[in-house]
């Protein structure tokens, strides 16, 4: 146990009417469900959650099996080697924990999790309208008990305690190893805009730090949504800002306000129209003698 999961997601009307998708992770070895999440689209939050279901219940497995998804993989277009591969935000985070991921657009490849897909949308809309649930939340919420009651009914039960999978990490590892990551700069007014909010670094005092204008910035949104400001291999914790002015005078406060500039207009007499102001003096002097 441990060794391999599948894991794949199912769009289906799991209530009526409404379709959700259902990302799972099931063992290959025994067919336990160590992992299930409705979201409304497949999405690394719904993947997210599975793994932090998995890293809490059981620990760290050695390998998933998954789709050919972005989620999972990425490649730059025309690049045929291996070193212009790009770490997704998902398997930056197995790789952070030593998780291997394969992955193939072949559906027999994964058949356990492609069987159980078809299994939970014949059985578990059922359940789902037994307890009148009709929202994700609810059924989310629900889910908990639903796997556990699979597991005990469909699940291979093993004789030995003995597992793959390596020690549970603490709850504040998963917090900060289930991340998103995202570029930034600093903007004018010594700000990081992330959401259409605006934060600035502080120190563990709470005390605003500011950074020039263009400075890089990495945000990382933890699991649980708290926010860390990454700058020149320092981490900072993030204080959000009511209002934000587009341009700072902090850096330099006495700097005079400056006039606006009076657009120069060049004399009849500038070299640059001395042909044209010529020509035009002779003409008029013409017309005169006329």
């Amino acid at each position: 146990m441990g060794e391999l999961l599948q894991m794949d997601a199912s769009e289906y009307y799991w209530v009526p009417d409404i379709k959700w998708h259902l990302h799972v992770a099931i063992d290959d070895a025994t067919g336990q469900i160590h992992g299930a999440y409705f979201d409304f689209q497949e999405t690394l939050n719904g993947y997210y959650h599975v793994l932090d279901q998995i890293l809490t219940n059981q620990g760290i497995p050695v390998a998933f099996l998954t789709d050919r998804r972005t989620v999972f993989e990425y490649k730059k277009k025309k690049s045929l080697l291996d070193e212009d591969d790009t770490f997704t935000q998902f398997a930056y985070a197995c790789n952070q924990l030593g998780i291997d991921i394969d992955t193939t657009s072949v559906a027999p490849a994964k058949g356990r999790v492609e069987r159980l897909n078809q299994t939970l949308q014949s059985r578990l809309p059922v359940e789902l309208r037994r307890k009148k649930i009709t929202t994700i939340e609810q059924a989310n919420a629900f889910l908990h008990s639903y796997i556990e009651k699979y597991n005990k009914e469909f699940a291979l039960q093993l004789n030995s305690s003995r597992n793959a999978y390596e020690q549970q990490p603490t709850r504040e590892q998963i917090d900060r190893t289930l991340a998103v990551l995202s570029d930034r700069i600093v903007d004018k007014g010594q700000c990081i805009r992330y959401r259409n909010k605006f934060y600035i670094p502080t120190d563990e005092d709470g005390k605003p730090l500011y950074f020039a204008h263009k400075t890089k910035c990495l945000v990382i949104e933890s699991f649980t949504g708290n926010l860390y400001l990454s700058i020149g291999e320092q981490v900072y914790l993030a204080k959000r800002i009511e209002e934000h002015e587009a341009v700072s005078r902090r850096l330099d406060p006495e700097e005079p306000k400056k006039e606006p500039k009076k657009k120069y207009i060049p004399p009849m007499s500038h070299p640059w129209k001395r042909q044209s102001f010529i020509a035009f003096r002779n003409k008029q002097q013409h017309r005169i003698s006329c």
